[in-house]
């Protein structure tokens, strides 16, 4: 059984988040959490804070035990970008690309 914990429209790129998922992906969520604390990115705690959601969504599943809680996966897709310019020499104008990412956490209990 699974459970999960989505959180969209993070305004952060995707690449940022993908390299915290991939520190935490497989370890238990009790360990990726106290990763996540001392970890100086700022996507480190938007991480957080979507896999304490997934972890309460599964203390609501009356057969779920948490203590025994697996990040089995993490997803980070791209939302949508939002186009912004700045203003350059002689009248010119160049695009500024603030990326936005969906990060859907997954949870299993690990098979003892």
């Amino acid at each position: 059984m699974e459970v999960r914990a989505i959180a969209r429209y993070v305004r952060i790129s995707p690449l940022k988040i993908r390299i915290l998922a991939d520190a935490i992906k497989g370890k238990p969520a009790e360990t990726a959490l106290e990763a996540l604390r001392f970890m100086p990115q700022k996507g480190a705690a938007i991480v957080e804070k979507v896999l304490r959601s997934a972890v309460a969504n599964a203390d609501q599943e009356p057969d779920m035990d948490v203590d025994a809680l697996v990040v089995s996966n993490i997803l980070v897709d791209c939302g949508p970008t939002l186009k912004r310019f700045k203003a350059r020499a002689r009248g010119r104008g160049t695009r500024i690309l603030k990326r936005t990412s969906h990060v859907t956490v997954i949870l299993t209990e690990a098979s003892l």
